[in-house]
Parts: structure tokens; sequence; C-alpha cells
């Protein structure tokens, strides 16, 4: 059982930084892929980015590609998100998710799920 506690999001304006951490319980943090999507008021959740176990290696969606960097600490079991150049189409609720399987953009095979953290971008 893995748990998962966001935080992090905020209001900021156009062209800001933010960035979420995902502080994940349990002592097999390091066996998990972890992703992060979002969800826009009225739209579908969407994937943003994931790392794989050991950090080396992450997968962006087109969106967030060179603003987005998705990191990982294993020995504090926390995920990051540093986010840049923010948008207000980035407006949204940021879920972290964890899965032992390394197939990125589907949420189907993400087993664990944080509350979500809002992310607020004015322009």
């Amino acid at each position: 059982q893995v748990q998962l506690v966001e935080s992090g999001g905020g209001l900021v304006q156009a062209g800001g930084s933010l960035r979420l951490f995902c502080a994940a319980s349990g002592r097999t943090f390091s066996s998990y892929v972890m992703g992060w999507f979002r969800r826009a008021p009225g739209k579908e959740r969407e994937f943003v980015a994931a790392i794989t176990w050991n950090g080396a290696n992450s997968y962006y969606a087109d969106s967030v590609k060179g603003r987005f960097t998705i990191s990982r600490d294993n020995a504090k079991n926390t995920v990051y998100l540093q986010m840049n150049s923010l948008k207000p189409e980035d407006t949204a609720v940021y879920y972290c998710a964890a899965s032992r399987q390394y197939t990125p953009t589907d949420a189907t095979r993400y087993d664990y799920w944080g509350q979500g953290t809002q992310v607020t971008v004015s322009s």
C-alpha cells in the first residue's frame, strides 16, 4: 500500500514557476514508476509527466515538454514536478500517481493516486 500526498500548488502569474511535491509513504517507493496527471475544469484528466523507478528516464506530454521537469529522490520518498513558464492553460488540479509498470501515459495502469493540488495560472 502506498499513500501519496501532493503539495506546492498555488496561484501564480503567467510566465512564473511552481514546484510540486508528492510525498509517498511506505518502504517500496523505489519500486514504483511515478507520474503526474492533471485535470482542468470541464476537461478529461490528462498525462503530464512520468519518471522511471531509478529516475534514469522520464517522459513528458508535448504540451509541457521543455517547461516542466519531473524528478525523484528515493531516499526521501518524494517526486517533484518543476513547472516553469507557466501558462493559463496549465491551470488544473495536479495529481501524482504510482505504478509498478512503465506505461507512462495510461492512467489505468497507475495503482495509487494522491488527492491532488490546485495550480492556478493567471493571465
